[in-house]
C-alpha cells in the first residue's frame, strides 16, 4: 500500500483549506472524512459570517488568523466562485455601559488592523441601518466584514484540491492509528486502511478523540450548541449589514444575519453541553433568540420562519485556536478548537499549517501544474434573459426548474451529482434546492428521480446524508416504490 505524504482528518472548512493549500505542492495528499460528504459536520451549520477583526485582542492566534484570512476572500472568490458579499458588520449598543464595551471592541479592531473600523454615533449607525431600533445609542461599524455560503465555500475549496491531485475518502472514520516506521497506518470501522507520513488532525468536534487515537496530547472538545432560525427571503427584517449585539464573555450574542443569498437568519444561542450529536432546537430558545433579535431589529417576526437548525462549536479551554505540532506523536499537527471566527480564518489556517509542516521537515516543492481556479457553475436564478436563453439552447435542462422557491434548474442538480454530491443534503448545500420557503415540499421527489437516473441507484438506496439515512422503504403499502417513480 502506498504511503501518502499527508493525510488530513476532517473535511470541514479547516481540513478543506489545508488540503487546497497543500495541493499547490508536489505531494500525495489524502483527506479522510467520516461523513458521506465534506462540510457535513461543524461547517454545515455555520452562520456564514466573514468577521471584521474586532472581537478578540491581538495576542490571540484566532485574531491574527482572522485578519489574515479576511483579506484573502476577494481573491478566493475570483478563483472559486462561491457566493460572497463584503457588506459590513454593525455592533448595536443600547446604553452608555454597552458603548464602553463597544469602545473596547473598537480598540481591538485598531490594534488588529481591521479594515476601516469606525465608532458610530446614534445618527451614523441609523444611517447605515435604518431598520435598527431607534433606541440605539451608537455602535461600531466594520466595513471589512461580510457573508458567504459556508458549505459552498467548503465544496469549492475541496473541488480545487481534488483538481490539483488531492484524494478524498468519505465514510472513513478513523478508529485506529499505529506508527510503523515512517508511516502512520490508519484504519476505519470497516477495516479500510490508509498510510501517511504526516497527519493533520482537523476533526472538529472529534479532534480530542483523534488525538487520543494517535496517543498524542490530552484535551477535551466541549460542544457549544447554537440554535438558529431561518426567515423567508421576503421577510421585512432583512438588513443591509450583519447586526451584532454587544457581546458577553461567552458569546458574540444573537445576531440578525442577512445571508448572501437573500434570506435572513437570527441566532445563534450558545449552550454548553456534553452531547456532540445534539442538533435539537426548542421553543424556549426560539423565544429567547427572537426577543434578543427584536431588541435590535423590531421587524423580526416569528411568522417569517421557514426552518430552524442547530450547530455545535468545538470549544477548547482558553477559547483560542490550538494549531501546533504534537510534542508527543511525531509528524502530527493539531488543528483544534476552531470555532468562531474559524470560517474567516480558514484560508490563513491553511497557510499556517503549511508553514508548520515545512518547518517540521516536510519537503514542499511547488507544483508547476497547480491551477487555483475551478469552473464556475451557471445559475438559473439571477441570470440575464439573453444569457439564460443561450444556456438553455446549449443545455435544455437549464429550462427545467426543479426548485421553484430558489429557482434551481435541473442542470444545476445534475452538475452537483456529477461533481460527487450524491445525497439530498449534498445537493441541497451545493445548489440551494430545498432551502426555500417550502423546504423541499415541491422538489424533493423530483431530485430523487434525477439522482436515481444519474447514479443508477434504486430509490430506496438513496439517502438524506449518507450513513443509513434512507428516505423511502421498498414499498409504500402494497405498491413497490419502482411503480411509483
Amino acid at each position: 500500500m502506498d504511503c501518502y505524504d499527508v493525510a488530513i482528518i476532517g473535511g470541514g472548512v479547516s481540513g478543506a483549506a489545508v488540503a487546497r493549500r497543500l495541493s499547490a505542492y508536489k505531494l500525495k495528499t489524502v483527506l479522510l472524512e467520516k461523513e458521506a460528504d465534506v462540510s457535513f459536520g461543524v461547517s454545515k451549520a455555520n452562520s456564514g459570517i466573514i468577521h471584521g477583526g474586532f472581537h478578540h485582542g491581538k495576542k490571540a492566534l484566532k485574531s491574527r488568523l482572522e485578519i489574515k484570512g479576511n483579506l484573502m476572500f476577494d481573491q478566493l472568490q475570483k478563483e472559486l466562485h462561491f457566493p460572497f458579499r463584503r457588506n459590513g458588520i454593525l455592533v448595536a449598543a443600547f446604553s452608555s455601559e454597552e458603548m464602553r464595551t463597544v469602545e473596547e471592541l473598537y480598540q481591538n479592531g485598531l490594534d488588529n488592523g481591521a479594515i476601516g473600523i469606525e465608532l458610530c454615533s446614534r445618527s451614523r449607525i441609523l444611517s447605515l441601518e435604518p431598520k435598527l431600533n431607534p433606541d440605539v445609542v451608537g455602535g461600531l461599524h466594520a466595513p471589512g466584514g461580510g457573508m458567504i455560503e459556508p458549505y459552498q465555500f467548503v465544496f469549492s475549496l475541496m473541488e480545487s484540491a481534488l483538481k490539483n491531485g488531492v484524494r478524498l475518502m468519505t465514510d472513513f472514520k478513523v478508529s485506529k492509528a499505529e506508527k510503523r516506521g515512517d508511516c502512520y497506518h490508519m484504519t476505519d470501522a470497516t477495516g479500510r486502511t490508509v498510510q501517511a507520513g504526516w497527519v493533520v488532525n482537523a476533526a472538529g468536534l472529534y479532534a480530542d478523540e483523534i488525538s487520543r487515537i494517535f496517543g498524542a496530547e490530552e484535551y477535551d472538545i466541549i460542544p457549544r450548541k447554537g440554535e438558529e432560525f431561518l426567515l423567508d427571503r421576503n421577510a421585512s427584517a432583512f438588513t443591509q449589514r450583519v447586526i451584532f449585539p454587544v457581546p458577553s464573555k461567552v458569546s458574540k450574542g444573537m445576531l440578525v444575519i442577512p445571508t448572501v443569498e437573500g434570506t435572513t437568519m437570527v441566532g445563534p444561542t450558545a449552550l454548553i453541553g456534553d452531547d456532540k450529536e445534539d442538533k435539537s432546537t426548542t421553543r424556549g430558545n426560539l423565544e429567547q433568540v427572537f426577543s434578543s433579535a427584536r431588541r435590535m431589529i423590531p421587524s423580526v417576526s416569528e411568522k417569517d420562519i421557514i426552518t430552524s437548525f442547530a450547530g455545535l462549536r468545538p470549544v477548547l479551554e482558553g477559547n483560542d485556536f490550538y494549531i501546533a505540532l504534537s510534542s508527543i506523536a511525531p509528524r502530527l499537527v493539531h488543528v483544534a478548537g476552531i470555532q468562531s471566527p474559524g470560517l474567516t480564518a480558514a484560508p490563513a489556517i491553511g497557510e499556517y499549517v503549511k508553514d508548520l509542516l515545512r518547518k517540521a521537515g516536510l519537503v514542499l516543492e511547488e507544483n508547476p501544474e497547480y491551477d487555483p481556479e475551478i469552473q464556475a457553475v451557471p445559475r438559473f436564478r439571477g441570470t440575464e434573459k439573453e444569457e439564460l436563453d443561450r444556456l438553455i439552447a446549449d443545455n435544455p435542462a437549464y429550462g427545467e426548474v426543479v426548485c421553484r422557491c430558489e429557482s434551481i434548474s435541473e442542470a444545476e442538480i445534475v452538475t452537483a451529482i456529477r461533481r460527487g454530491h450524491r445525497t439530498l443534503d449534498g445537493i441541497k448545500f451545493y445548489t440551494r434546492a430545498r432551502m426555500g420557503r417550502c423546504q423541499g415540499g415541491f422538489c424533493t421527489f423530483r431530485i430523487l428521480q434525477i439522482l436515481q437516473r444519474e447514479t443508477g441507484q434504486s430509490i430506496e438506496d438513496l439517502t438524506k446524508r449518507g450513513n443509513g439515512s434512507y428516505l423511502v422503504s421498498a414499498k409504500v403499502g402494497d405498491m413497490p416504490v419502482e411503480e411509483m417513480v
